[in-house]
């Protein structure tokens, strides 16, 4: 059986894989893997039990959406500003600069999906690793078609 005909639920708290990825102080579960959709979609669970996120970075050939699941974020993507909370919902497009910081108090969440996929899987498990690169390493970024074009916003 290959990849694609798979067919599985991931429960609340899971991660398709049965692993666990910590990128600094918060935490990755995978929901969907690259492999089940032949490459065209990855969506992952991000937690945060402290205020933070990534640097303003963008991605050529995905589209990122985001959906919190709990918590207060600050988006800024192109030249908007967005605070969202449980429930809202935006998209990143590609060729857009974007970042995000969880801001609010105990823990936040937020389910994010590519498409397509591209290499965002590779990154995570890159990031993730005892062996990754410094996450603002633009290199590191590049590698998985990206590029990062600053800093985290400031929180």
């Amino acid at each position: 059986m290959d990849n694609l005909s798979i067919v599985r639920a991931v429960a609340a708290g899971d991660d398709c894989f049965g692993e666990m990825h910590q990128i600094g102080d918060h935490f990755v579960r995978f929901k969907v893997g690259t492999g089940e959709t032949g490459g065209n979609l990855f969506v992952a669970e991000n937690i945060f039990p402290a205020k933070g996120g990534p640097g303003r970075h963008v991605h050529p050939h995905q589209d990122e959406w985001f959906y919190v699941l709990e918590g207060e974020f600050i988006f800024e993507i192109g030249d908007q500003r967005f605070t969202l909370r449980d429930g809202d919902s935006a998209l990143g497009p590609r060729q857009v600069p974007h970042v995000w910081a969880f801001t609010g108090g105990g823990t936040g969440r937020l389910l994010v999906s590519f498409a397509p996929a591209g290499r965002i899987e590779a990154f995570f498990r890159e990031i993730t690793s005892a062996t990754s690169r410094p996450l603002h390493d633009s290199a590191l970024w590049s590698d998985h078609e990206m590029e990062l074009l600053g800093p985290p916003l400031v929180v």
